[in-house]
């Protein structure tokens, strides 16, 4: 009997809400599946963040490629007695066909503006929505999180270690895609390094101390078992006392050719506890080997530390990261913007929604730094737009680029490294002002004259739509 801990090829189609599957039985009795675009963006987020960083679109292209309903599924369904037979027969021959715009992953956006477009015939678009929803904007979420720690580090290292408090195993793989991606180093997770062919880092957990009779031994007993991997964990018994028991065992280690690299602290005053343990490992002589701190660390905790001179050199981040604790859902929406070439909004209280196909228009200066961005309809170009910013900018570029034709990608893929340096090409490019970790300054964002007027002209409709 195959384990629960698994999702089947041919469960993917399924990551979707029952009201999809009765919303699409209805459109198909109704004869509604003519081409629709729907668009999904981030409604709000709390005043403590400032942006945000596109994740997720290349695993849910993959799932894209290979989307359909197989015969277990159509069965399922048939067993739900909701469907009519007809309406399963269209499902079992379903395919995506449409066409994706999207930003580049690692791409740092905002509030509003859109990170993905679906255009294709409806009942297909409409289907995808929890699927976009949950794979897109959880590794945004998780990106976002981790670019904030990535800012605070100031170039330490950064390494994932979320997996055990992750909230389910595609969960951790998300965390750790989307860390790397963010700056991150690497991961202990060793799955995602085998899937994503992320770097893998690790030292030991209490318990390998604990099994040997001495502190020392069990630290030399591992750096000979793994001469490359000699971070050494200090804080199983008193943590001073481990940082000079590891220290003595460095020294022992040298004349076999063995460099112990790191010591690691995880818990106490982090503070306090490595600037001793770097003034014990330098009267040892043991300038080399560098301190490595975890436990409970966010961006926030790291920032105090570096701000009051700690001197650690990298640092294993786990729950506050993989959950998002500050916050631990994105706003996000994935909604219909346009029907058969006619645009459409929503206008319920604090979610109301801006009508058509969209592109976001990025000025950059003379360097290439964000001066700001302008939200706009698909059609509008480059050159038209530019002149709604102000001062004029040296140049803009559209964000939205086309990443999936009649149902097939767009080449080339790009890999999880060329996403990482998209991110890092972004964040040398945005100013401090706006990655600050408590109230940044809000990155301007407006509307095109030609979003505007459509958006008037479609409220003024809305009476007549609900006649």
């Amino acid at each position: 009997m195959a384990i629960d801990l698994r999702l089947d090829p041919g469960e993917v189609p399924l990551l979707l809400d029952l009201y999809h599957l009765t919303m699409a039985a209805g459109f198909f009795e109704h004869g509604f599946n003519d081409t629709a675009c729907f668009s999904m963006w981030v409604r709000r987020m709390p005043a403590s963040r400032g942006f945000l960083v596109a994740a997720g679109t290349e695993r849910f292209l993959e799932a894209l490629e290979e989307f359909h309903f197989d015969g277990a599924a159509l069965d399922y369904f048939d067993s739900l007695k909701l469907f009519k037979p007809e309406f399963l027969h269209f499902l079992g021959s379903l395919r995506f066909t449409g066409e994706v715009r999207a930003v580049r992953e690692g791409t740092i956006v905002f509030t509003e503006e859109p990170v993905l477009e679906v255009r294709a015939p409806l009942i297909e678009a409409q289907l995808l929505e929890t699927l976009a929803l949950n794979q897109i904007g959880m590794a945004t979420l998780i990106a976002s999180k981790a670019a904030r720690c990535y800012g605070a580090a100031r170039g330490r290292r950064l390494v994932d270690f979320g997996l055990r408090r992750s909230q389910g195993a595609d969960a951790g793989l998300i965390a750790a895609r989307s860390s790397y991606l963010a700056g991150f180093d690497g991961s202990a997770s060793v799955l995602a390094g085998k899937r994503y062919n992320i770097p893998l880092f690790g030292t030991m957990a209490h318990s390998f101390i604990m099994v040997h009779e001495s502190e020392r031994e069990g630290y030399a007993n591992f750096a000979r078992t793994f001469p490359h991997l000699t971070t050494l964990l200090v804080d199983t018994y008193d943590t001073l006392r481990g940082v000079e028991n590891a220290a003595a065992v460095a020294r022992e280690l040298e004349r076999e050719g063995i460099r112990v690299q790191a010591v690691r602290l995880d818990s106490g005053d982090l503070l306090d506890l490595s600037r001793k343990s770097r003034r014990i490992l330098d009267e040892r002589g043991l300038h080399a080997v560098a301190i490595f701190a975890s436990g409970n660390l966010d961006e926030h905790k790291i920032d105090a530390l570096l701000r009051a001179g700690a001197p650690i050199d990298g640092f294993g981040v786990g729950s506050a990261m993989v959950t998002s604790n500050d916050l631990p859902a994105l706003d996000a929406v994935y909604k219909l913007v346009e029907y058969q070439g006619k645009p459409r909004l929503k206008c319920s209280t604090e979610k109301a929604t801006l009508p058509g196909s969209k592109q976001v228009f990025r000025a950059l200066d003379s360097v290439g730094r964000f001066l700001g961005d302008m939200l706009g309809l698909s059609e509008e170009s480059v050159h038209s737009v530019a002149q709604s910013f102000r001062p004029a900018p040296v140049r803009v570029e559209p964000l939205l680029a086309t990443q999936m034709r009649e149902g097939r990608r767009v080449p080339p893929r790009p890999s999880l490294t060329d996403a990482r340096q998209v991110f890092l090409e972004s964040w040398s490019k945005l100013e401090q002002r706006f990655k600050g970790l408590q109230r940044p300054d809000a990155y301007p964002v407006g509307h095109t004259g030609a979003l505007k007027a459509m958006l008037i002209e479609q409220r003024l409709q809305v009476p007549g739509r609900q006649a």
